[in-house]
């Protein structure tokens, strides 16, 4: 599986990250979602460089231009409720995308053990088509292989890119064992050393859903 790191280049992008992270800023959930949609938007647009194209003929005003345009069938799908601003960026650019969404959440057990459930899938066919599953926090690799596992109920896509603003080493290693690595990119925003007792990522940023939408 190819791991892309944005963190390991001098961009814009890292002061979008920089932001969300800053305890002095985050509290601005216009801000907040704002940025992760921004994130979103620079992934898209690194995503796009390594899709299929293909060369089509537009009619100008003034004669035929060639114009080579992306050649594949997008499916962008998202891990309920904390994806939606990042899942917002990624539709800025890939407008032409179908959607589909997934419901997963951690059902705890007691204060430090839970399990991933899967309530809700919406989603198009996804056969041969290429797979974009994002989620901006990326703790233990579960709920993007667990939402994986759902999506793979509509079909089998023929490539799949994962994207996630913050990973953990953890969660690389996971969705690398469980994920096909033949077919399979990760795009992460940064990646943290750790996870705390409580499953979170340090120094992360918290509870990106919490911080885009309010406290459940």
């Amino acid at each position: 599986m190819k791991v892309i790191d944005f963190n390991d280049s001098d961009t814009l992008l890292n002061q979008f990250v920089a932001e969300i992270r800053d305890v002095n800023v985050q509290h601005d959930q216009l801000r907040f979602r704002r940025n992760i949609e921004r994130i979103g938007e620079v992934m898209a647009y690194e995503m796009s460089k390594v899709l299929n194209y293909k060369l089509r003929e537009v009619q100008t005003p003034l004669g035929i231009a060639p114009v080579r345009v992306p050649d594949c069938k997008l499916v962008l799908a998202t891990i309920l409720r904390a994806g939606l601003p990042f899942h917002q960026g990624f539709l800025n650019y890939f407008d032409k995308a179908e959607n589909a969404f997934v419901s997963a959440y951690r059902k705890y057990i007691d204060e430090d053990h839970f399990d991933v459930n899967i309530e809700y899938i919406a989603s198009p066919d996804i056969t041969g088509k290429t797979l974009v599953l994002v989620d901006p926090m990326l703790a233990t690799g579960s709920s993007m292989e667990l939402s994986y596992r759902a999506m793979l109920t509509k079909g089998e896509p023929a490539e799949i890119h994962l994207a996630s603003v913050i990973a953990t080493r953890q969660a690389v290693e996971y969705v690398s064992k469980h994920f096909p690595a033949e077919k399979t990119t990760l795009w992460c925003a940064a990646i943290d050393p750790a996870l705390n007792e409580h499953c979170y990522i340090v120094p992360g940023l918290g509870d990106a859903g919490d911080l885009a939408f309010g406290e459940k």
